[in-house]
């Protein structure tokens, strides 16, 4: 198994493309990037799949879900 992934680095990747995902384009973005088998980490939580990675940051407010889809603003980065 490789390394956990921090979360903050799928945000800092989501901030850098300035995209609106849905939840299935932004699944398929980690997965070209991390790898599709990646699991991540956050200060609350490890053994994230990319679901749950996506599940907590939408439960914790870290991106911006509107009817355009899910995006992350460079002021929501900690």
């Amino acid at each position: 198994m490789s390394e956990s992934i921090h979360g903050h680095q799928v945000m800092e990747m989501m901030a850098k493309s300035a995209k609106n995902y849905s939840k299935a384009s932004l699944k398929s973005d980690i997965a070209d990037q991390y790898g599709a088998d990646a699991r991540f980490h956050t200060c609350m939580g490890s053994d994230l799949t990319a679901d749950d990675l996506i599940d907590f940051l939408a439960s914790k407010g870290k991106f911006v879900e509107s009817e355009q889809g899910i995006s992350m603003p460079q002021e929501h980065l900690c």
